[in-house]
């Protein structure tokens, strides 16, 4: 892993987990040329999904908290793939948010800046990228926010 962002992990007070493995007949991620793309992660930590519905009971704060646990899960698979090397991430490319919510939930957006944020955060520039954020009715195992991504990287 690079210095810097390892630097910025510790700052942040983040230490990347090993990376769960696929609850279904896919990989985790596919590195294709300079493309690096991460399978939808969820909400996990120290083996704890954040579960629950935004707009009935699961707060923004909350969901915004789900989607940055997402966004880790996402650079501890992108760190296997990258064989350690995070420095090789040249941009996160795209984000892709999922949350599960009421009909009259509205702010998707402000739960995904949860990942969106944390993605600057540690990835500084690199880390701006594109994204939709978007509302369901479930996520698998009552996740309350799922997110993918895809990376240029470096050779």
């Amino acid at each position: 892993m690079s210095q810097a962002i390892h630097n910025r992990l510790k700052e942040l007070g983040v230490v990347l987990p090993q990376p769960a493995a696929p609850a279904a007949n896919y990989v985790p991620f596919v590195l294709s040329g300079p493309m690096l793309y991460i399978s939808g992660q969820l909400p996990i930590a120290d083996g704890t999904m954040m579960k629950g519905c935004l707009g009935r009971g699961a707060t923004i704060e909350q969901g915004q908290e789900a989607a940055k646990l997402c966004a880790v899960n996402i650079l501890a698979h992108a760190n296997v793939a990258l064989g350690g090397n995070l420095a090789r991430i040249v941009r996160c490319v795209k984000l892709g948010g999922f949350a599960a919510s009421t009909a009259d939930f509205f702010d998707h957006p402000k739960v995904m800046n949860g990942a969106s944020d944390f993605m600057v955060a540690v990835l500084g520039d690199a880390g701006r990228h594109a994204r939709f954020a978007v509302g369901v009715t479930a996520l698998p195992f009552g996740a309350m926010v799922e997110v993918d991504a895809v990376f240029e990287v470096a050779a």
